[in-house]
């Protein structure tokens, strides 16, 4: 019996923690991580060609809008194009985190996304297909967060904190449509 030491009372284990400070090369992903790397990477590499081709979009319709009674509209499709482009950003950013690499190749992006790219030239089709496409991400980023769980709580957390956004642009294109 003298042998058996007891629990600590704060419930972490102190072999686990010490262990986190080896293999240094690995960064922030330590031997607890629960998640499969390779798929979470893949699943964020698609969500980030997603983004890049929903900046593309809003940057397309932002140029091509014309008039002042579209000012407003214009306005919300830059708006909406930096805010892609930060989560663009965002999702690389893990991608690397997880010691993968992100997915720029132009070549893939519209295979790899969730969402398209248009090129509508009548602004309600433009808002539309906005509308569209904010709904596209946001059910993408809710089976993304289903399919994590409680594996990778930081990209969970970093998909619910995007799909939030996401879910702010559709409710503007909708208030947009006539």
């Amino acid at each position: 019996m003298d042998d058996i030491q007891p629990t600590p009372r704060s419930g972490i284990d102190k072999v686990a923690i010490r262990a986190a400070a080896s293999h240094l090369q690995d960064g922030p992903v330590t031997a607890g991580y629960q998640g499969d790397r390779a798929a979470v990477v893949e699943l964020l590499n698609d969500a980030l060609a997603t983004e890049l081709v929903c900046v593309a979009r809003y940057r397309r319709h932002y140029y091509t809008v014309v008039g002042r009674q579209n000012s407003a509209i214009k306005a919300e499709f830059l708006a909406h194009a930096e805010q892609e482009q930060e989560h663009a950003g965002w999702l690389a950013e893990r991608i690397i985190q997880l010691n993968g690499q992100p997915d720029f190749n132009p070549a893939t992006l519209l295979a790899r996304s969730h969402a398209e790219y248009d090129e509508s030239v009548d602004v309600q089709a433009m808002v539309r297909a906005n509308l569209i496409a904010e709904r596209v991400a946001i059910e993408s980023y809710r089976q993304m967060i289903e399919r994590l769980g409680t594996a990778d709580p930081t990209t969970t957390h970093l998909l619910i904190k995007i799909m939030a956004v996401e879910e702010e642009h559709a409710d503007d294109m909708r208030d947009l449509l006539d």
